[in-house]
């Protein structure tokens, strides 16, 4: 009897998985990374048989077809729901019984190693014990003898944690090292500066992005051509002998490889550095876009793109695969951050980080892998480390901050409450404080979890931008007129990213839905440059919270509110000498600014104090030079002379003001969980709300309204600049 269409047991016509097109070497398919569901858990460094689990075959049927998810149609199913009678793969399955009656099914496992638990059960990180491991001390043995087992990368991204734990670090940095775009050397950036002004003086995006009744395809290959001449031009005012070289073969074709490799350091660049080639980059990419076209590559006659050049690709290239292996790598890619150490310490582990890249040098070195290609790698894996300080840890420590002085079931004081009403300051959700202290939660560990695979989203990203199987279609977004394309490889990442964060939280606040390809975000490119900006919000915030911390230790204050040397700590008028009225609030001046005598307290300081903060925050909250060493300040910054005396008019100011560091600490962080995070931004719900996109446009929304907030000069005295990505 034949098998009815809609039964489970039916398979469906033989299709190309999306596995085995990411991984097929065809031109057309553009294979420039490897496939996403090979590395979401293992970049995390959560669970190697996840990763093996994810690149296993498909669970094969009774007549010997692969069974794959009913939802998503190109996943191996893992689990059968015994209500629904139908497959599903780990992600489909815990989305679509996520709530309502659908999340008391149950769920018999398709493969041995699956758990067939409830897909809305918590999930507890096995790395969080190591993660929060003491760090032990650091061995002066120049012999380095480290073993794999002891080093945690799992930890904050500036430290390497030594752990007793038993732990494949190997495969770790191995599927890291992926993702990991290889550091530019001196010659790659002289080429970087031309492509650059080539692009800053080119009006591509002007001259295609445009509704016209002429060929489209010939106006791209002239402007295609046009910054091809540009670029042969500026290498030839630059270096004769090699632009000559270019001149020689006047047909583009013929140069192929030059306009690869510029455009491929270009997107390498732009991949470890986010805030640079802002105009730029969007120009580059839309460019290759379009040079991906049959059409245009037709008229064109050569191709403007090459994958983009990795750790591991370069390794493997070099035949030097096996230095990923060695325990050593641990060693000499760990960041070194000053942050208050004394100087021997330091010192030490410099010389530990040096050694251990010179023994890894002489070790790997041969006729085809150089030293100095080993020390770039290693670098450029140091470079990874730097990227996810700056880019993912503020997510840790906004967290941090909002355990250390907010609970979800207790509210200190009424202006410390997080809770938002709709139509209230803008507000468009309704949450009590500890509703929202969870929407808060989970929107910051959703970040941090994006930021942690921004590397590998970037790689999708490439591959769903330059597909030539994806064409894009010119539309009127709202904003302009912007190529609106699907991304299969990025939304199906992202998805397993949110499952994973909504696993860990395990009862979820708002919206699930992710924008991609639609108005709100058109393509893979606006989607990244969107999570990008998550650092640019939360740094400014960090920073000058930290600058706060500093105060008392700078001052010399005591607990019971009195400096050192038995002056008593300036109060506010009205207060009861801590910082709060006879009612227990906050104090708050008249004004925004404080009283009349505030004013005139810090009128001598306040013009020049932001930009001498601004010098010496990079040394006090662990600046680092390119090769991931941190600065060799012998001691905190506030035990200098200068510091403590812009320090005490901040701080009288400060008290003057809100009563407290404590109190003007909390007031900042309340209002940046309250309206940061009150689905404000957009005209509608759809356009903002609960949504994962909506979150961060509520956060952009608060970020324009910072210079009305009455602590607005509390972040200007601690060396705010913006939040374009500037001053941290």
């Amino acid at each position: 009897m034949a098998t009815p269409p809609g039964h489970p047991s039916a398979q469906p016509e033989p299709r190309r998985r999306l596995q085995d097109i990411m991984d097929h070497d065809d031109q057309d398919d553009l294979a420039l990374g490897t496939d996403p569901e090979t590395s979401g858990d293992e970049a995390d460094g959560t669970s190697v048989a996840a990763a093996s689990r994810a690149t296993a075959a498909p669970v094969l049927g009774e007549d010997g077809q692969p069974l794959y998810c009913t939802e998503c149609q190109d996943q191996g199913a893992d689990v059968r729901c015994e209500q629904c009678d139908e497959l599903f793969c780990e992600v489909c399955c815990a989305m679509l019984h996520r709530t309502g009656k659908r999340r008391a099914h149950t769920f018999r496992p398709l493969r041995p190693d699956a758990t067939g638990e409830s897909p809305n059960a918590p999930v507890v990180d096995p790395t969080a014990s190591a993660a929060q491991a003491e760090p032990g001390t650091i061995p002066t043995d120049p012999a380095l003898k480290i073993a794999a087992s002891e080093v945690d990368f799992n930890a904050v991204s500036g430290e390497v944690t030594f752990t007793d734990g038993d732990k494949d670090f190997s495969a770790w940095i191995g599927e890291r090292a992926k993702f990991i775009p290889l550091r530019l050397t001196l010659a790659e950036r002289k080429y970087l500066r031309l492509l650059e002004a080539a692009l800053n003086v080119s009006e591509y995006t002007d001259r295609v992005d445009i509704l016209s009744y002429g060929n489209k395809s010939r106006r791209m290959v002239t402007q295609i051509k046009d910054l091809c001449a540009i670029l042969s031009g500026l290498l030839l005012a630059s270096d004769y002998r090699a632009g000559r070289k270019l001149f020689e073969d006047r047909a583009f074709a013929e140069n192929a490889d030059f306009f690869e490799d510029i455009f491929e350091i270009g997107r390498r660049h732009k991949i470890m550095n986010p805030e640079k080639m802002r105009d730029a980059y969007g120009k580059l990419m839309y460019l290759l876009q379009d040079s991906m076209i049959p059409e245009v590559q037709d008229l064109l006659q050569f191709s403007c793109v090459k994958p983009v050049t990795t750790v591991h690709s370069y390794l493997e290239d070099l035949g030097g695969i096996d230095l990923l292996k060695d325990p050593l790598v641990a060693v000499a890619t760990r960041e070194i951050i000053a942050d208050g150490k004394p100087r021997p310490r330091i010192q030490a582990e410099t010389r530990q980080k040096e050694q251990a890249v010179e023994t890894l040098c002489r070790k790997y070195a041969s006729a085809d892998l150089p030293k100095e290609a080993i020390r770039q790698c290693l670098y450029s894996i140091g470079d990874n480390h730097s990227y996810l300080r700056t880019n993912r840890d503020p997510c840790d420590k906004v967290l941090s901050y909002l355990a250390r002085y907010f609970t979800p079931d207790n509210v200190e004081h009424a202006d410390f409450s997080l809770a938002i009403a709709h139509g209230r300051s803008g507000a468009r959700l309704s949450h009590d404080h500890s509703t929202q202290y969870h929407y808060v939660k989970q929107t910051l560990s959703l970040w941090r979890e994006v930021a942690h695979e921004m590397f590998m989203l970037w790689s999708l990203a490439d591959q769903d931008l330059l597909s030539t199987r994806n064409p894009y279609r010119l539309k009127d977004t709202g904003q302009g007129l912007n190529r609106v394309q699907a991304s299969p490889r990025v939304s199906r990442a992202i998805h397993t990213i949110l499952h994973r964060a909504q696993k860990s939280a395990g009862y979820w606040v708002g919206s699930s839905v992710v924008h991609l390809a639609d108005h709100n975000v058109p393509n893979a490119l606006m989607f990244i440059d969107k999570y990008n900006q998550v650092a640019s919000i939360l740094n400014p915030v960090v920073t000058c919270l930290q600058y706060l911390d500093t105060l008392p230790a700078a001052l010399n204050i005591t607990e019971n509110g009195s400096h050192g040397d038995g002056i008593p700590r300036p109060a506010a008028p009205g207060t009861e000498g801590n910082g709060t009225s006879a009612g227990g609030a906050p104090v708050h001046a008249g004004t925004p600014y404080g009283s009349a005598s505030a004013n005139s307290s810090t009128s001598s300081f306040f013009a020049n104090l932001s930009s001498t903060i601004s010098s010496t925050l990079t040394s006090t909250f662990g600046g680092h030079t390119g090769n991931g060493t941190g600065s060799s300040t012998t001691g905190p910054i506030y035990t200098q002379p200068h510091y403590r005396q812009h320090a005490r008019g901040l701080y009288q100011y400060i008290v003057q003001t809100f009563g407290s560091v404590e109190s003007c600490k909390k007031l900042i962080l309340a209002d940046f969980f309250r309206y940061a995070f009150d689905g404000s931004g957009g005209d509608n719900f759809y356009d903002a709300g609960s949504c994962i996109d909506g979150r961060l446009t509520s956060a952009w929304n608060w970020c324009s309204q910072i210079e009305k907030k009455p602590y607005y000069p509390v972040f200007l005295l601690s060396g705010f600049v913006g939040f374009n990505g500037e001053g941290y």
